[in-house]
């Protein structure tokens, strides 16, 4: 698979991941925390910041839907009413993606319908994102393909038929680059639920690059994923849980956000090539390798036993796979406690 290059950043299996911190309605409908919230982003050292786009009125229809659901977080909610205390006005879309930009940022958004790619598409977004949600919205697909951008879908809540068909969609339609995301559609999700050997499933039988879209508490899982072949990562983020927001419960608090790009970073450079043998790093500590050395005095025509000699470290002696050999021979000359042995000891 080649590399998915969005601005000036690459994607794929040679590139550390590609962090999302998803800002969702945790703006709490003022624009001043969301350019807060991206700030914080950009000084955790993300790659990327996400919006949503929609209107409560694109995404749904009063009276369609209370929530009943007592392990929901928005139990008791009207649907419509959810979306919109949560929507990010559009009005703010080009100032927040401008911000972002300014301050090194990726900036894009989730479209929720048609309207909502159209909008973006003057905005000129880089990328765009499916949400679970929507990966079974075909005209929805359609329209976001059609703009021939690269395309990052989550998986969740849908099955390998549904998933195989909105890949084809996409693909029929102008998608050329794309991004599957692992993710399971549960608020917040556990690391139980999340089943990340999915991952490589995911690139093996779609061909094409994975990532996580992770809703757990913690970096944990995020960071394991990366073993599995993530290279992108998308966390929802908030400036602090406790201040609330309709995502805040789940969400990442700048502290976790650093610690979740230094860590996927260490993570991804640990993966490594395989590898055997002495690396350079490691040439300088082999000396403390075992070897067979004198543990007592030895006079000339003594016969080596384990009384007088032992495998120990360092090792300046003899390999300890030759121990057995050696027991029985005569010593040819006399060796003081702590001499490591060589051949040229023995008769």
């Amino acid at each position: 698979m080649n590399d998915i290059l969005i601005k000036n950043r690459k994607m794929g299996n040679g590139h550390k991941p590609f962090i999302v911190a998803e800002m969702s309605g945790n703006h709490n409908q003022s624009i001043s925390r969301a350019r807060e919230i991206i700030k914080a982003a950009a000084e955790t050292g993300v790659d990327a910041i996400k919006l949503q786009t929609y209107t409560a009125d694109t995404m749904t229809i009063q009276g369609a839907l209370t929530i009943n659901d007592s392990k929901s977080l928005w139990n008791g909610r009207e649907l419509y009413d959810l979306y919109k205390e949560a929507y990010t006005p559009w009005e703010w879309h080009a100032e927040l993606f401008d911000y972002a930009k300014s301050l090194g940022l990726i900036a894009f958004s989730t479209p929720f319908d048609e309207s909502s790619v159209d909008f973006l598409e003057k905005l000129g977004v880089p990328v765009y994102k499916v949400a679970s949600f929507e990966n079974t919205d075909w005209p929805l697909l359609t329209k976001i393909a059609s703009t021939g951008k690269p395309v990052i879908m989550s998986t969740g809540a849908a099955t390998v038929a549904q998933i195989s068909d909105g890949v084809d969609v996409l693909k029929r339609n102008g998608c050329k680059e794309l991004i599957l995301l692992k993710c399971t559609s549960s608020y917040p999700s556990t690391p139980e639920n999340t089943n990340l050997l999915t991952i490589p499933h995911l690139a093996q039988l779609f061909d094409c690059h994975v990532g996580l879209s992770d809703h757990t508490m913690g970096i944990g899982v995020a960071i394991a994923s990366v073993a599995l072949g993530a290279r992108v990562i998308e966390k929802h983020f908030t400036l602090s849980r406790a201040e609330g927001g309709v995502d805040s419960a789940f969400s990442m608090e700048p502290d976790e956000m650093k610690l979740l790009v230094d860590e996927t970073k260490n993570a991804f450079e640990a993966l490594g090539n395989i590898q055997y043998g002495i690396q350079d790093a490691e040439k300088g500590s082999i000396i403390f390798k075992r070897s067979i050395y004198v543990a007592e005095d030895i006079k000339a025509g003594d016969t080596f036993s384990k009384d007088n000699i032992r495998v120990i470290r360092p090792g300046f002696g003899l390999a300890p796979k030759y121990y057995e050999s050696i027991l029985g021979k005569i010593s040819n000359k006399s060796h003081k406690k702590g001499t490591p042995l060589s051949w040229e000891h023995l008769l």
